[in-house]
């Protein structure tokens, strides 16, 4: 969900101060139709579990983009996990405040958002990033990995197409989007101080009259023990 995200199809280039409300836009008039349409995803839901097997009880997580809270802060908050859900779209973070009282969430873009070096055990990041640029994106994930601590575990799914700045309409709603190739976005989370761990493509069809098959990517990844904590940019 957003942070800024949306699953592509075509482009030319905007700003970023001009992306920021369009996302907001886009999954304010989403709401609860986004959580319906992807509630099929089988491989989303295996994602979770990996997570969940690894974490130890009462884990910190932070949810990128956490939408409607559905799956992903539900899932975490039940197995008795601390979660921090962050999204862009005021309608979406009054969703999930209402649907998931056990998590907690902010309105915020997560680029401007104070994250503590170290503070959290895992971190989802599930298909919000896509409204960011290449730079943009790389430079959050370098972000997130320095508010995991050491050995913390990052879970990354995008839409895995290389296209970078292209107009699409998402169910209904224009969006801009860029995305990495497999082999670009496993590169990004190296880069960025994580060990893949293990990864699971799949195509999915949301349940949405306007939706198409997409790609989907689930990188599973652990902060290497030897990334360098420093305070947070």
């Amino acid at each position: 969900m957003p942070t800024a995200p949306a699953h592509p199809t075509e482009g030319t280039v905007v700003t970023d101060e001009q992306q920021r409300p369009h996302a907001a836009a886009a999954f304010d008039a989403l709401g609860a139709e986004y959580e319906k349409a992807f509630a099929g995803s089988k491989t989303h839901r295996r994602s979770l579990e990996w997570l969940l097997a690894r974490l130890a009880p009462g884990s910190r997580v932070l949810d990128v983009g956490s939408g409607t809270g559905r799956p992903t802060a539900e899932t975490l908050a039940d197995a008795g996990h601390e979660v921090l859900g962050v999204d862009v779209s005021p309608v979406m973070v009054d969703l999930a405040t209402r649907q998931v009282p056990a998590a907690s969430f902010q309105c915020a873009d997560i680029r401007e958002l104070s994250l503590t070096a170290g503070s959290f055990d895992a971190v989802c990041v599930y298909f919000s990033l896509l409204q960011l640029d290449r730079r943009e994106q790389a430079d959050l994930v370098r972000r997130l990995v320095r508010a995991l601590r050491p050995e913390g575990y990052l879970v990354l799914a995008t839409v895995p197409l290389d296209v970078e700045d292209v107009d699409a309409t998402f169910m209904g709603q224009p969006v801009r989007v860029t995305s990495f190739t497999a082999q670009g976005l496993a590169a990004v989370a190296e880069e960025a101080g994580l060990e893949v761990l293990a990864q699971e493509a799949s195509l999915f069809t949301p349940a949405h009259p306007d939706a198409r098959p997409e790609p989907h990517l689930f990188l599973h990844c652990r902060r290497r023990a030897a990334t360098t904590t420093t305070p947070d940019a």
